[in-house]
């Protein structure tokens, strides 16, 4: 991985599912959507630690829901937007986990996820770089200037407008929790993740 841990154990121990009571295990769990796996599949680490707090829990399951699977923004804009945060943070967990989203539903490739690393080129009106200076304004000024706003302007709806600055905040605070709370990379997000 070139984007270690920053805690190698976690500080709030995952919680396992056959431990969750019914209700958490609908909010988290229940008609979930092809990017977060099978009902089958196995359960997420973000999930096992949110589980230790059920209210919040399940209130961070229907507001992700939200930001992640409704938003107005076409499936690469959005990865593009929440990869450029995970990196910035030095959200290990946020950053592979949304390189496989971005991968194998954004249709996203290694020169994409090397752009999220490298950030906007200075001076371009590239979509892409427009994208990724509002990113950088938000995380840095928590407000996009009035030139990034007219640039993405162009592009985008004033719904896709708020749904890119509440994807930006979201996944911002997302990265927090899961730096802070030392959420763990499952083993598969190890191996052969690209970036």
């Amino acid at each position: 991985m070139d984007m270690p841990h920053r805690l190698s154990t976690p500080r709030i121990a995952p919680l396992e599912p056959d431990a969750w009571d019914a209700v958490l295990r609908q909010a988290m769990l229940g008609n979930r959507p092809a990017e977060m796996g099978a009902a089958d599949a196995p359960v997420f680490n973000i999930f096992k630690t949110l589980a230790n707090h059920p209210k919040l829990a399940q209130a961070f399951a229907a507001w992700g829901g939200q930001v992640l699977f409704r938003s107005t923004l076409d499936a690469r804009t959005r990865e593009m937007a929440i990869l450029r945060v995970g990196w910035r943070a030095r959200a290990t967990y946020e950053w592979h986990h949304h390189l496989a989203i971005g991968r194998d539903h954004a249709g996203m490739g290694a020169a994409d996820f090397e752009k999220c690393k490298a950030g906007p080129v200075a001076g371009s009106d590239a979509d892409d770089d427009v994208l990724l200076r509002a990113v950088d304004e938000l995380m840095d000024d928590h407000c996009i200037s009035d030139a990034t706003w007219a640039a993405l302007a162009r592009r985008f709806s004033p719904q896709q407008l708020m749904d890119l600055v509440f994807a930006v905040g979201q996944y911002n605070m997302v990265s927090m929790a899961l730096n802070s709370f030392g959420v763990q990379l499952e083993d598969e997000y190890k191996v052969g993740s690209a970036g």
